[in-house]
């Protein structure tokens, strides 16, 4: 879109502020951006702090009790010489990096209680020797104190921005396609011309601490503005500008007008009360430009919303140098909207804010529950959990877009069930409900009886059609997110499905597979051999066998279903070229569900499975799920000072076995969520 050539600057030297000149200035754009990236991420008030004491014992028992260990037992393959996995416990040692390590701590006690190091042929550690070390990171952990982290900005992801963009202006924008029957096409403008967001080291896309502002970036953003404005000021709009205004005249837009609506608008944009001295400036630099007071608005909103305040979250918010300290209540507004709704506060979060009732406990607690009924709570399914799951991998197993749909809504819808209908934590393992529709039904049996009679619209090929939910009598075994058939899908085989559970439901890593590993051998000349079989001739190898120990047992729980998602061990009928080869249903005989955890624990088949997950397995598998939620509230990765309050709600929620809703009001009750610190 062109660009709007405005008159009127003025005299900088009258008070323009640099961001007002630098919109409009190509040459100074990049620069802006530079400054600002400058002063927020250099300054002392934005860095990072674990609020740990450093003469605490914990601090010298690692120098006494566990540095030794560590460099009998890891330093020759993790430290100055060699640093695999990009970990150098000889630097951590050395500049003092302890409890910011937390996270190579977290991952080294798993590689040391699951056997995976040090390697087999190194020497190892005694089990006295593991205990010394279990010992000191429970006491690292106690050691530390719960708290928030240290104000760093952040960003708007990109999903953030759109969201709150169509709050402010009220609409979307939208670019003018032309959509094929059976296509599916992203629409929103936004979307289209900003730069994807990479994930943070959260994992999650709202956490942009470390994202810069980069040249494209700002390109795309004025573009977008320039729209946003241009068609909030058409006629097509104008009922929706004068919600701002009030009636127009003929002689179009007054100065009481252009006043009015700049004063609402910046507050709404910055999401907190306008400063009277910020707005008196706007208003002067308004009356002494030239034109039209449409087009003299048109300019001044256009600064507000390619300022900080808008772009950023937190800008404005009062920070106490050298303190920890409570978050103001448009702060925390802010904080509960965007964690909920991917989107800024609504008129009542914000006015509950306003008259300082928001910080009440009982107060926010409703706020909550009024949020998690209302449809834009959609986003924790679609923003969040999608992130989290990895189901947008689901998007690639189908080029029919309704089949697509079919099987990427189905866990989204049941996601959005149980974060909204506080349903228990653990029914994402085991559920008696599902979600199902005329293209996915047929995973269901005599289940999907249940669902309405699908009419296809005269005159329409294929549609997209929503789900409806369903009850689990006949077909119990599809229960929960592991075994719908597009998550099955977009892991096919049992080294996906079992890396998959491994990371995103008990929250384990995994180090990265040796180079050329090679792939799973086919059937030897003469022989029929079943895929377990060739396989654990290739996991022989020990460099192999280091990782598909904790993999292979669940992977190998999901062998009941096939790579297209179906049950086999029921519903198993041979294509016809297995028919010519001699295949029968008894087939099915061949097939072994069996495997036990690395905690000795057997188990046949995926109801084993998930009945472990929610018995034994729970408080790991509650503790990652309270970790990740956490994590995507608070927009960043979670760190050593956050442990405390994070073994905390999960043992709550296993004692009292707790909802997604009660887990939601431990986070946003949590001092991380409610404080916030600078230096």
């Amino acid at each position: 879109m062109e660009r709007r050539n405005h008159r009127g600057f003025g005299n900088p030297s009258g008070g323009y502020p640099l961001l007002f000149l630098f919109s409009f200035m190509g040459y100074f754009r990049l620069l802006w951006a530079a400054v600002f990236i400058l002063v927020a991420f250099g300054n002392p008030a934005f860095s990072q702090d674990n609020g740990l004491d450093p003469s605490k014992p914990v601090f010298k028992r690692f120098a006494e009790q566990v540095q030794p260990l560590l460099t009998r037992y890891c330093v020759h393959c993790h430290g100055e010489d060699e640093s695999h996995a990009d970990i150098d416990f000889g630097e951590i040692s050395r500049t003092g990096q302890v409890a910011d390590s937390f996270e190579v701590w977290k991952q080294s006690l798993q590689q040391i209680e699951t056997g995976t190091m040090p390697p087999e042929d190194q020497p190892q550690p005694s089990p006295e020797e593991k205990e010394v070390v279990y010992n000191w990171y429970e006491e690292l952990i106690s050691s530390a104190d719960p708290g928030p982290a240290a104000f760093q900005p952040r960003r708007l992801s990109v999903q953030e921005f759109r969201n709150t963009l169509r709050s402010v202006i009220g609409f979307d924008l939208e670019v003018a396609v032309v959509e094929a029957e059976q296509t599916v096409t992203e629409k929103s403008m936004v979307v289209k011309l900003l730069p994807v967001d990479p994930p943070g080291e959260s994992g999650f896309k709202n956490d942009t601490h470390r994202n810069p502002l980069t040249l494209v970036a700002w390109d795309q953003y004025g573009k977008l503005v320039d729209a946003a404005l241009e068609e909030l000021f058409s006629e097509s709009r104008r009922m929706m500008l004068e919600k701002w205004t009030g009636h127009l005249s003929a002689k179009g837009m007054t100065s009481e007008q252009a006043a009015g609506m700049l004063k609402a608008f910046i507050e709404k944009a910055w999401r907190r009360p306008v400063d009277t001295k910020d707005f008196n400036r706007r208003l002067i630099r308004m009356e002494a430009s030239e034109g039209q007071w449409v087009d003299r608005l048109k300019t001044e909103l256009k600064t507000v919303l390619l300022s900080p305040a808008f772009l950023y979250r937190g800008m404005r918010m009062p920070l106490q140098p050298g303190k920890r300290h409570p978050v103001d209540n448009f702060e925390l507004a802010e904080r509960l909207s965007y964690f909920v709704w991917s989107d800024m506060p609504d008129a009542e979060l914000f006015q509950k804010a306003l008259d300082g009732a928001l910080a009440k406990p009982e107060v926010l607690e409703r706020q909550l529950d009024r949020m998690l009924k209302s449809p834009r709570a959609r986003a924790l399914s679609e923003i969040f959990a999608l992130e989290w799951l990895t189901l947008d991998e689901i998007e690639k197993l189908s080029n029919n877009p309704p089949q697509m749909v079919a099987l990427k809504s189905q866990p989204l819808d049941f996601l959005n069930y149980l974060f909204r209908e506080n349903r228990p934590l653990l029914e994402m393992i085991d559920s008696d409900v599902a979600f199902a529709n005329p293209f996915t039904s047929r995973f269901y049996g005599n289940d999907s009886k249940q669902m309405k009679r699908y009419v296809k619209q005269r005159g329409i090929e294929v549609e997209i059609v929503p789900n409806q939910k369903i009850r689990l009598v006949e077909t119990k075994e599809r229960g929960g997110i592991l075994t719908m058939p597009g998550v099955l899908s977009m892991n096919r085989g049992p080294i996906l499905r079992g890396t998959w559970v491994l990371e995103r439901i008990l929250g384990e890593e995994l180090p990265e597979p040796p180079p050329n590993v090679g792939n799973v051998p086919g059937n030897p000349k003469g022989r029929e051999l079943s895929f377990r079989q060739r396989f654990e001739m290739h996991r022989s190898k020990q460099s192999c066998a280091v990782c598909h120990d904790r993999i292979d047992p669940l992977g190998f729980a999901f062998e009941g279903f096939n790579a297209g998602g179906n049950y086999v061990l029921r519903d198993f009928q041979p294509t016809k070229k297995e028919k010519k080869r001699g295949v029968t249903g008894k087939v099915v005989d061949k097939i072994d569900t069996s495997g036990q955890l690395p905690s000795g624990e057997k188990f046949n088949g995926i109801v084993e499975l998930k009945t472990l997950l929610t018995t034994t397995q729970r408080r790991k598998v509650i503790t990652h799920f309270v970790e990740k939620t956490m994590s995507f509230a608070l927009c960043r990765k979670l760190g050593l000072h956050d442990q405390p309050t994070v073994r905390r709600i999960a043992g709550q929620m296993d004692r009292a076995k707790g909802s997604w809703r009660d887990l939601f009001l431990e986070i946003v009750n949590s001092s991380q969520f409610r404080e916030t610190r600078s230096h």
